[in-house]
């Protein structure tokens, strides 16, 4: 009988302790998940697949060699290869990867294409007018809707579009020297060679 009573301390003690052991695991394991893996590696669904179909109005004032420069057209990325810029005046790393897209329109043997997500037409504007237009096309996404279509989880994000126009590659995040030079680079060259 003197075994029964000491077996009940034990017993709550390893009870009340459990959800401190369980609630530690969770932790644990939600911390190397999440602290592994690159984030600018998020899968797209709609890779291989046609770029959306959705036309955007042009940045109104926003001229080049005194005439407007267009909006969004789906059919300006059939028989081009196409890098598409999703962008805004607000976003903080998109002021860091604009001297970079300047340097990558310098490259004629593909077209670089801007989608101007939720921002002010002036401050898109005067962000272009701070940096250089790299776009020989900026679309407005006013509402964000587009970008939707596009699978945009947050701005910057840049695609590489076929000749045929499907979506070739997607980079999350800001464009940055390294992985300009090691991701995005190799991913043009890839397009420009396909179909030429």
């Amino acid at each position: 009988m003197s075994d029964q009573p000491a077996a009940a301390p034990q017993r709550r003690t390893f009870l009340m302790v459990l959800p401190l052991i369980a609630f530690i695991g969770l932790a644990l394991l939600f911390w190397f998940r999440l602290g592994s893996g690159d984030p600018s590696r998020i899968p797209s669904a709609l890779i291989g697949r046609p770029a959306p179909q959705t036309a955007l109005p042009p940045l109104q004032g926003l001229q080049d060699n005194g005439a407007q420069v267009p909006g969004l057209d789906p059919a300006a990325f059939k028989g081009k290869v196409s890098l598409v810029n999703v962008w805004a005046s607000w976003c903080v790393p998109c002021h860091d990867e604009a001297p970079l897209l300047t340097e990558l329109a310098k490259d004629k043997r593909f077209q670089l294409v801007g989608i101007n997500y939720k921002d002010a037409s002036d401050n898109a504007r005067r962000f272009l007018g701070r940096y250089g237009n790299p776009f020989s096309r900026v679309g407005v996404d006013a509402n964000g809707r587009a970008s939707i279509e596009w699978g945009v989880y947050g701005v910057p994000e840049t695609f590489v579009v076929g000749r045929e126009g499907t979506i070739l590659y997607k980079l999350v995040g800001p464009i940055t020297p390294d992985n300009l030079r090691t991701v995005l680079l190799p991913q043009m060259e890839k397009a420009l060679q396909a179909g030429s």
